[in-house]
């Protein structure tokens, strides 16, 4: 559904979408991911499978591209898989600096909500 969102003042249409109680936000090329953090019980894991430093599929579609592969080493904002949904076309990047352990997709896959595309494991601070 298209909706219209406020930032800054400046009201832009944006689509959208609400599944499994949390709202995904494609804009931009971008997929932002809002849920109500007053219904998290704390110490609890979101819906999603994943970690910390792995990526996740946005919404369900069909993977296009995998940029990496396991052992190879990336930066934070790096690209590592690109996706297609609903006609458009989402480069998936590493929140963080690390080495990508694992490829959870195979490049045409149908992939659903939430599925771990890649695992990353995190540089910790003072690794080299």
């Amino acid at each position: 559904m298209i909706t219209q969102v406020t930032i800054n003042g400046k009201t832009i249409p944006v689509l959208a979408q609400k599944v499994k109680g949390q709202i995904w936000i494609h804009f931009n090329g971008r997929t932002f991911q809002y849920e109500d953090e007053s219904k998290k019980k704390f110490g609890s894991q979101s819906s999603q499978t994943g970690h910390a430093g792995d990526i996740l599929a946005p919404m369900p579609g069909k993977v296009t591209k995998i940029l990496k592969q396991a052992g190879d080493s990336v930066s934070k904002g790096e690209a590592v898989i690109v996706m297609e949904a609903m006609k458009m076309e989402y480069t998936l990047k590493s929140d963080g600096d690390g080495v990508i352990q694992k490829i959870g997709c195979k490049l045409g896959e149908q992939v659903s909500l939430g599925k771990v595309l890649a695992h990353i494991d995190p540089k910790k601070e003072g690794q080299a």
